[in-house]
């Protein structure tokens, strides 16, 4: 059977219920809730109040129905009475009683008012028959595109431009939020400290693995935006999947202690756009085997190594990590896959390895690499708030920082750094100095005797040593807390962060 014989019925005729029907329904529309809202607002303009935070005029379905709410709500807003009296001279004064129907028609709009108390129930009918309406045309523009209508855009180009185009109505259309009682406020306030007081080490969010950096944020907080930056090879994905780990393995913790047998829900998910998941998988195994990534990529290593590393291989493939290496994946992509994990296994954590390999939106053209940037900052932000999760986002530094004698990074090196800063509530730079003193070991052949060149020599071996498996971790913005520099142990052979008093041979550092 094709496609058209799909579309009829036994007897040869167009099925009703099909395609060729979609075009015969009409828009989704409530007029009366519209013509009983409109009399609620005249008899009693304080009904406004009920529906003033989320109704606009272009939501009413007839516009002669929006062109009155709009004069009311524009009276109302200026303290001024809004009534069948003060409107009919204002439509009368702008030529424009007959288009709302005449004084008749206002009139008849009190008649159809059932009470002032459903106001807010007639507003949110109103509101929901728009977002319907926008569901309609969007779900034309998909099926039109999807025939041809814009033949620059192939099929996975289409599916993003409809993700944005749902999640831009979602984020817009939205009648929830709103204020919030004080009460309810200094509740969760007073939450957030009991948990902070009776959790060991003052840790309200959720723990990150790393001891000192659980004590300098209070761990991982709903809602917040981290950036971690740093320049190549400092290690900044390492230290991302090392917190994310540990962040994995708390929210493992917590519901095995309250349920043995429990099926964990929530988790961490990682969007590692510059490496495969496999790699990461490697990573993590290589750090928590303590065998040589290097050398498991070469098939470099004993026996012995290689069972340890099948062993740790099974006790961690029970731990709720998520891991999606989509290459330059949008904001909107992103966003749906983390609204469908959260409702299908929980989540606790998003880590996105790195922002400036992400996309904007698909269908916008922002006019630069700025506004590019300012536009995912902005969405990854609107990620954690809608989710009520904390989202780590990598970020690459300018070049800026090689060219100055201390390379320790500041909140001016952050490419594309104003909207970075701005969106950010935590901004964290991961900093080596035993890297560039690598680069600056002397050499024999610049100095004029042997006897400057042994001291320089002597002097560089202190400095590396003195810098040797430390790193630093420098909180340069921290909108709820303190800022300062974290100390960190760092162990090159298996990418490996912990706490710094920790020695080589302890296998737990978590």
């Amino acid at each position: 059977m094709n496609a058209f014989d799909a579309l009829l019925q036994p007897g040869g005729e167009p099925a009703g219920n099909g395609m060729l029907g979609l075009s015969q329904r009409l828009p989704p529309s409530n007029l009366e809730a519209e013509q009983a809202l409109l009399g609620a607002l005249l008899a009693n303009n304080k009904a406004y109040e009920r529906v003033s935070e989320f109704l606009a005029d272009e939501h009413f379905a007839d516009p002669i129905h929006g062109r009155i709410y709009k004069a009311i709500q524009r009276r109302i807003e200026a303290g001024q009475l809004a009534d069948v009296v003060t409107l009919r001279a204002e439509f009368e004064h702008s030529g424009l009683l007959d288009e709302v129907g005449g004084p008749a028609y206002l009139t008849q709009l009190l008649t159809a008012m059932v009470g002032i108390i459903n106001a807010g129930e007639y507003g949110r009918v109103i509101f929901d028959c728009f977002l319907r309406r926008q569901l309609v045309d969007l779900g034309e523009v998909v099926v039109n595109r999807a025939f041809g209508a814009e033949p620059e855009l192939d099929g996975k180009a289409q599916l993003e431009a409809a993700e944005q185009a749902l999640f831009n109505l979602a984020t817009d259309g939205s009648s929830d939020g709103g204020m919030v009682s004080f009460e309810k406020a200094l509740t969760t306030a007073v939450e957030l400290a009991e948990r902070a007081f009776t959790t060991p080490g003052g840790v309200s969010g959720l723990s990150t693995g790393l001891r000192d950096l659980d004590s300098k944020l209070g761990g991982l907080h709903p809602s917040d935006l981290l950036i971690l930056a740093g320049r190549p090879a400092m290690g900044k994905t390492a230290l991302a999947v090392k917190i994310g780990f540990g962040a994995a393995r708390a929210v493992q913790r917590e519901a095995l202690e309250k349920d043995p047998n429990a099926v964990v829900r929530g988790g961490v998910a990682i969007f590692s756009l510059e490496m495969s998941a496999d790699q990461l998988a490697t990573r993590i195994l290589s750090e928590q085997s303590r065998v040589s990534g290097d050398r498991i990529r070469r098939g470099d290593i004993a026996q012995r190594d290689f069972d340890k590393f099948v062993e740790v291989s099974r006790e961690l493939a029970s731990m709720p990590l998520y891991i999606d290496d989509t290459p330059a994946i949008t904001i909107s992509a992103l966003r749906t896959r983390c609204r469908r994990l959260m409702r299908t296994k929980g989540l606790n954590l998003i880590i996105v390895d790195y922002l400036q390999l992400m996309r904007p939106a698909a269908g916008t053209r922002p006019e630069n690499r700025v506004q590019e940037i300012s536009q995912i900052t902005q969405g990854l932000k609107a990620i954690a708030k809608e989710l009520s999760v904390p989202v780590i986002a990598l970020s690459q530094l300018s070049r800026q920082v090689e060219s100055r004698e201390d390379k320790r990074p500041q909140l001016a090196d952050l490419r594309e750094s104003g909207s970075i800063e701005q969106d950010a509530d935590v901004v964290m730079f991961v900093y080596r100095d035993e890297y560039y003193l690598a680069q600056k070991m002397p050499k024999e052949l610049n100095f004029d005797n042997g006897e400057k060149y042994t001291e320089a020599l002597d002097k560089w071996q202190k400095d590396m040593e003195q810098a040797h498996n430390k790193a630093e971790l420098i909180v340069a913005k921290q909108r709820h807390g303190p800022t300062g520099t974290i100390r960190l142990f760092f162990e090159g052979e298996f990418t490996r962060f912990g706490d710094l008093e920790q020695t080589h041979d302890q296998e737990d550092y978590g």
